[in-house]
Order: structure tokens, then sequence, then C-alpha cells
């Protein structure tokens, strides 16, 4: 688990010239997508500026949500026996002296083949949270984030007349998806696309009203609609208006 962080989140890519866990603005950072329909035709572009999302990238933030929302996907329930738990004979192994082992009495010991574990698991909860507005802004930076590495795919809509499988795959197919971890992403929870979708291995369906840093780090590919991007952005706005507001 830990190696998969450093892998995803830990490296260093040469062209952001940047040190691990740092900070660096989007102040300046503007990216254009290119809007595709479902053919895989370009049909428009989106201008979106990254710091409408996020004012920021900090990889530290990120990496805490990431290890937050994996601790909470844990059942924590692995448990073994301790040497009171073990069901065994409590008479004495063999007599003290004159055997030229060493001394023994319990059967039972964490030493011995079948004995009770010396720290012996218990059921546990891994569970914690970090601050509400810290888990928000670590959605929006991962998003930012993909956008920045060219892995958001912008479709000008994504539905189904009802849930066929086949039309999803094809729709990943023309856009260059295939084969790869994609999340979709649609503006509203929608049936049809949800259950299009969730028998086609490496994707998972999201609504934008839904998204985390986890399942945004996760994906190779972002497809998401474009009524689905206008509505982070205006709830990344909303946000931000609210944190100049509190600050004036």
């Amino acid at each position: 688990m830990r190696q998969r962080f450093v892998l995803r989140l830990v490296e260093v890519r040469k062209e952001w010239g940047c040190r691990p866990w740092s900070v660096w603005s989007l102040a300046d950072d503007m990216a254009s997508l290119d809007i595709l329909d479902r053919s895989g035709k370009q049909v428009g572009t989106y201008e979106i500026e990254l710091a409408d999302l996020a004012p920021r990238i900090n990889k530290q933030l990120l990496h805490d949500v990431v290890v937050m929302y994996q601790a909470n996907l844990r059942q924590g329930s692995a448990k073994s026996k301790s040497r009171a738990e073990v069901s065994a004979t409590t008479k004495k192994m063999y007599r003290q002296k004159g055997t030229g082992n060493a001394r023994a009495g319990s059967r039972v010991s964490g030493v011995r083949r079948g004995g009770g574990h010396i720290f012996a698991l218990r059921p546990r909860d891994y569970s914690y949270r970090l601050p509400k507005k810290a888990i928000r802004l670590a959605t929006r930076m991962a998003l930012a984030a993909k956008i920045r590495d060219g892995q958001v795919v912008v479709l000008d809509e994504l539905g189904f007349e009802q849930p066929k499988a086949r039309e999803a795959a094809g729709v990943l197919k023309a856009i260059g998806c295939a084969g790869k971890k994609v999340l979709l992403v649609s503006a509203a929870y929608d049936e049809n696309i949800y259950k299009s979708a969730r028998n086609i291995a490496g994707v998972k369906v999201s609504p934008a009203g839904e998204l985390n840093a986890l399942v945004l780090v996760d994906a190779e590919r972002v497809v998401i609609t474009k009524d689905a991007l206008d509505a982070v952005k205006q709830r990344a706005a909303g946000v931000q208006q609210g944190e100049v507001a509190a600050t004036a």
C-alpha cells in the first residue's frame, strides 16, 4: 500500500521541477480541453483556469486525504488468539529437572508452535476524519492535477436510453480510454450510466457531487461531461467566494 502511494503521489515529475510534498501555485495555469462527442470527434473547446478549482496543489494534503480514505475502507476485523484463548491442557510438559531441556510449563506459550500470539491481534476501528474543508480542497486539487497532466477527457454529453454495457464500452473505445482505469463523472446520478458501466473492468462511475480525492488519484483517465465540469467549477467558485467573504 505504501509503495503505491510513493509511485502515484510522491513521484517527482521532471517537468514540474518540485520536491516531494511540495506546494506549487496554479495562479497562471490555463488549460484548454477538447470537447468530444460519443464517437470521439471534437465538437468544441473547454477553457478553464486551474485556479478556479484550487489556488494551489499541496501534495502533502493530497497524500493525507488519500490515506484517510483508504484507512476508512479497512474492515479492522483481524483477530488472533492470545495464550489465554488457546484450548490446551495446563499440565506441565515434562518434569522441571533432569531432562536436559530448558524448563517449560505451558504448551500455549507464545514461543511454541500451536501456542497463542504474544501480541494478539484484536478487531479495531481504523477510521478517522480530517477537517471537511481540507477534504473538499484535496478533491479539487486532485482534479486540477489530472487536468494539468492531460488525463481528463471532456464529453459534450453522456447518456443511454437503457442500460447497455456494449454502448458504454464503445464510447470508451472511441475516446481512447479502453483498457484503462477510468472514472466516469456525470453531472448527477444517472441509473442508466451506472448500470451500463459497472460491469466494465476498471471503470468507476461517480456523480460530480460525490467525487473524492481517492477515486480521482486512482484513475488513469477521468471522463467527465461538460455539465459535470461546470458544476464542479460553480461549486469551487462558491467556496472561494465564501472564503474571501470570511476574511474580509
